[in-house]
């Protein structure tokens, strides 16, 4: 397919898919549960839990009650006692929402401390290896599910997508239809590609990847290819191209 083709191409799927009725419980996506509360603490737990199938991480999500980030830690373990999922057992989901209330006790924006890494470079990898180095410090609880939910911090040659976190900027940063827009010092720009097994095989299948690696190089390649359709709001076309993949549409590959 010719680069006028796909560009056009995704240009008509990005505004299709810009549209309310892309995220229900028929068509679930656990920004379905963020888009509730717009709050960047909720948001970033729902990111951070989706991972597997979509109606099993909304469901989930659906049965967290997240006033429990202004209660006392008592409250918290109780009220998550018989919680888990997947990875997290009862006490790493406690563990998380107590690191985000000691957080919200000290009055801190996720976003000043993202942007304390990425201003002085650009680079939201800087970004994110602040917000994760922060989150550890506030809370000595370690295991694999909860080290899992927040990631090993990203060295400067990362291996990983670090799929939800970058999800989760591009809910924050983006705002259209669907993406919330609570950051307002991040340039669209910068954002890198959320990349997941759909849209990584999508992504080869149009020609935007000729890795064969599902790594964070191909998150660099995938963005770069996308970058040369909009230079501004590359990752504009990560919803629609995230639902192609997922509903394994016959496109007009040539």
């Amino acid at each position: 397919m010719r680069h006028k083709e796909l560009y056009l191409l995704l240009e008509k799927e990005a505004q299709k898919r810009n549209d309310k009725d892309e995220i229900t419980l028929q068509k679930p996506d656990p920004l379905l549960v963020a888009s509730l509360y717009k709050d960047e603490y909720i948001s970033m737990i729902c990111a951070l839990f989706a991972y597997g199938q979509a109606s099993q991480i909304v469901k989930f999500l659906s049965s967290l009650d997240f006033s429990l980030l202004d209660k006392t830690e008592e409250t918290i373990r109780q009220d998550l006692q018989n919680h888990y999922y997947r990875f997290q057992n009862s006490r790493d989901i406690q563990e998380i929402f107590l690191t985000c209330k000691k957080a919200k006790s000290l009055h801190v924006r996720l976003e000043s401390i993202f942007c304390e890494g990425y201003q002085k470079s650009g680079d939201v990898m800087d970004g994110l290896r602040r917000l994760q180095s922060f989150l550890y410090d506030l809370n000595p609880y370690r295991s694999v599910g909860y080290d899992f939910l927040i990631g090993k911090i990203a060295s400067h040659k990362p291996t990983s997508t670090y799929k939800r976190w970058h999800m989760f900027f591009r809910w924050m940063v983006r705002k259209d239809e669907i993406d919330l827009g609570l950051w307002r010092n991040v340039q669209t720009k910068d954002l890198l590609m959320p990349l997941d097994t759909h849209t990584f095989a999508l992504g080869k299948k149009l020609g935007l990847i000729k890795r064969k690696a599902y790594d964070f190089r191909a998150v660099l390649e995938l963005t770069e290819s996308l970058r040369s359709m909009d230079k501004n709001d590359p990752i504009k076309y990560d919803f629609a191209l995230y639902r192609l993949g997922q509903e394994r549409q016959i496109l007009p590959i040539s």
